[in-house]
């Protein structure tokens, strides 16, 4: 892996692109410490550490720039429910279908209004903030130098700014750099929160070594996981397609086989983003309204069996939701058909499309019950220890940040391979 890192910086185009990346995300984590102005640092950051469990996670996606009331406040949360809102408007309202299928130009017109109800999210969260942190739970209180209304605006349009600095990072990394841009970025915000995690857990016990003990024993926990997850996530079923021999020109074309490659966990971590989106959402709502029933809803459904079997339900959910919008089985039915191809046993055309719904109904079914546990379970330690190493290293955390680097050592290994360097996969 040393040797193909080394391979990469040599390569001109892709050393500015890994560059590139890591100067963006390194702007993103400075924006994470620059605190709103006009808030009371100190004060708030005194406060917030009484908050309850739906505010500590929705902290843990920002990589703390919530607890410090930064500029990055609202995360890529806003985009990620932008995302999800187009993703069902697209079975929904047939236009946005239509434009899901013209290729770019339809992409184009879909990121353009995810980009402004991005915006319009992030107006509402930065509203609910504003009033959840001046209530008297946090009892923030602006400088009288400065009248509160204008204030109130100043906060209000910073961190809606904030919000569509981290969208425009993100589409930039995505676009110049190297791997998906948004996914980065909640990489980057977990990973940030590990270092202050292990010391919390080494603190947590009386016993300082057996603080250490105790960490360690997580640690090497995690690092046994990894492979089984990587496992998973590289593990696919192959249906095989062989090809009918036919004669074009004075060519001899097809007589081979191949296979249609089905991953057993194709959407990858989507489902639990989704689903955690889902779950924390009534946690923007009480800060939003902040009524009493709804926060106490928002901390049921934070933690405890509730959450538990709501993650699960949730993550398969979106688990079938995603792979069936990002595979289409009578689409490969219609191109197999068209390039003389055929599941062997399966007649061409409505048989075919059958079969592949079949198989992948079956293949996906393993694959999100298996994030959904590799998701809940620590959340259920971390329930009866407290240990925030555990929370940082959730199953949620390891699956995003896998998945994460996967996808982009992928797409570093693909632009090795153009320049003829051996990849990290060899």
């Amino acid at each position: 892996m040393l040797s193909s890192i080394i391979d990469a910086f040599k390569v001109p185009e892709l050393r500015k692109k890994i560059l590139f990346t890591l100067g963006i995300l390194a702007l993103y984590r400075l924006g994470a410490y620059i605190p709103v102005p006009g808030i009371p640092f100190n004060q708030f950051a005194s406060s917030f550490q009484d908050s309850g469990v739906s505010m500590t996670m929705l902290d843990l996606f920002t990589g703390g720039a919530l607890s410090n009331f930064s500029v990055f406040s609202l995360g890529i949360m806003p985009y990620i429910t932008a995302s999800i809102i187009m993703q069902l408007m697209q079975g929904v309202i047939p236009a946005v279908g239509r434009w899901a299928k013209e290729g770019e130009t339809g992409r184009r017109k879909i990121t353009q209004i995810t980009r402004y109800l991005t915006l319009g999210l992030g107006l509402i969260n930065a509203v609910g903030y504003l009033l959840l942190f001046q209530s008297p739970q946090y009892g923030v209180v602006f400088s009288d130098a400065i009248p509160h209304l204008v204030t109130d605006i100043l906060v209000v349009f910073t961190l809606v700014v904030g919000t569509a600095l981290i969208m425009w990072m993100g589409e930039l990394i995505t676009q110049r750099g190297i791997g998906n841009g948004m996914s980065l970025i909640i990489f980057v915000s977990i990973v940030s929160r590990v270092p202050s995690a292990i010391f919390s857990s080494i603190n947590l016990q009386a016993d300082t070594g057996m603080g250490i003990a105790i960490t360690l024993l997580i640690l090497v926990v995690v690092l046994a996981c990894i492979p089984a997850i990587i496992f998973i996530e590289r593990a696919q079923r192959r249906i095989p397609v062989n090809y009918a021999k036919r004669v074009q020109g004075r060519k001899m074309m097809g007589g081979q086989s191949t296979y249609i490659p089905l991953k057993v966990n194709a959407a990858g971590v989507i489902p639990i983003i989704f689903a955690s989106c889902l779950i924390y959402f009534p946690a923007q709502l009480a800060a939003l309204f902040n009524v009493e029933w709804l926060t106490n809803v928002a901390n049921a459904i934070s933690t405890g069996w509730i959450n538990w079997i709501l993650s699960v339900l949730l993550i398969v959910f979106f688990a079938y939701f995603y792979t069936s919008m990002v595979f289409n089985p009578e689409e490969t039915a219609d191109n197999l058909r068209k390039q003389g191809g055929f599941i062997p046993g399966v007649r061409p055309g409505s048989a075919t499309v059958t079969y592949i719904k079949n198989v992948l109904h079956r293949v996906t079914l393993p694959g999100g019950i298996f994030i959904a546990l590799i998701a809940v379970v620590p959340s259920i330690i971390f329930f009866f220890t407290n240990n925030q190493l555990i929370q940082a290293f959730g199953g949620t955390s390891i699956l995003i940040m896998i998945g994460v680097a996967l996808d982009t050592m992928n797409k570093v290994e693909s632009q090795l391979k153009m320049h003829n360097y051996d990849g990290f996969f060899k």
